[in-house]
């Protein structure tokens, strides 16, 4: 099969955060695309960690990409025709114990990335990853749409939504002739999958309770969340960095990447599943006091759907049973299921004649 046209072969692609949950993910898909990949990032926080067990014969290199000087050099060595910038502080409650740490990772981060970018000759592309996070909150029941408010009551929220203003200064400021690197932004839900072992995330809680045997304290039960498998964003990360390769100027903008609207649930729905899969899991309640985190929140990816013909291929159930089955798996026979689950997630997206794969 061919997916995305071909256009990731042979391809340089400098990749930040290629040791996190979603940037091993995507740096497996990279390398299964026969790209030329380079990773920056730093080294993983747990162990195990997804990055260790894949393996991948790709350029690892190790930096925090507030260090500009070395940041910088990995980008002249790589030469890239293409940037995914996923490295980033990505939990809402470690921001709120350290904001600092946000603010200089996730604003300070992607402008470096971005200056590092203006002295490439070879660049075309360059995909900033943010979160659903970045839009004003009112817990409306519509799902926001690119041209809605920015805004963010916790540091981390802030700190992504000041990240997309970075972006859009550059772009203007910087990025402006017939030359220039096109830059877009991309926005996805709340991302699951196997191999996330993160502190404060719904599945790697509970895959921790599970294994110590012990009931999950759950502090927002009643959330509602955009749930979506990490391969399904993935996918219009990749769609979209390939149009901008091949120079589609128009696209270069702001896109959401989130689940059907129906696959927009509560906290409480999801455990529930997992206790279907999982038989043994129990889950309570806590009734501590605990720092602001929003209730509602749903993305609109209509404009994708319309203009780059993505949409999800694994709906809320499938992508529950397959990170289930990732992390079964591991538990019990030490396997990595990543590649199996990739060329599962291919093979769907044939049968469903998504436009960016072909027989």
């Amino acid at each position: 099969m061919t997916a995305f046209d071909n256009v990731y072969r042979s391809r340089r692609v400098f990749l930040t955060g290629h040791t996190g949950f979603k940037g091993s993910w995507l740096a497996a898909w990279l390398s299964h695309l026969g790209a030329e990949v380079t990773g920056f990032a730093l080294s993983p926080a747990s162990a195990p960690n997804h990055w260790d067990l894949l393996a991948l014969p790709l350029r690892d290199c190790r930096g925090d990409i507030r260090d500009m000087a070395a940041l910088s050099a990995a980008m002249r060595e790589s030469d890239p025709e293409i940037v995914f910038h996923l490295a980033a502080q990505p939990l809402v409650r470690r921001s709120y114990a350290d904001p600092l740490e946000s603010w200089s990772t996730n604003v300070m981060g992607t402008a470096n990335v971005l200056e590092s970018c203006r002295s490439l000759r070879n660049l075309k592309a360059i995909v900033i990853v943010t979160t659903d996070k970045v839009y004003f909150n009112s817990e409306s029941s519509r799902g926001y749409r690119e041209d809605d408010r920015l805004g963010g009551r916790d540091p981390y929220s802030a700190s992504k939504a000041a990240s997309e203003l970075v972006v859009e200064s550059y772009r203007q400021s910087f990025f402006t002739d017939s030359r220039s690197p096109l830059i877009a932004t991309v926005r996805a839900g709340n991302v699951i999958g196997g191999g996330d072992w993160s502190n404060d995330r719904l599945v790697p809680d509970i895959m921790r309770a599970v294994q110590q045997g012990k009931s999950l304290e759950v502090r927002s039960p009643q959330a509602v969340r955009a749930w979506q498998h990490v391969l399904d964003c993935s996918s219009g990360y990749l769609i979209l960095g390939g149009k901008l390769l091949l120079g589609q100027r128009e696209l270069a903008q702001a896109w959401n990447f989130g689940p059907d609207s129906n696959d927009s649930s509560s906290v409480s729905k999801v455990l529930g599943e997992f206790q279907n899969l999982w038989p043994g899991f129990q889950w309570h309640h806590t009734s501590t006091s605990q720092p602001h985190e929003t209730n509602l929140l749903l993305l609109d990816s209509s404009k994708a759907r319309s203009l780059l013909d993505w949409r999800p291929v694994w709906g809320l159930e499938c992508s529950l049973r397959k990170t289930a089955e990732w992390y079964r798996s591991f538990s019990e026979c030490q396997q990595v299921l990543t590649d199996q689950q990739l060329h599962s997630y291919v093979e769907s997206a044939a049968a469903s004649d998504c436009a960016w794969i072909s027989r």
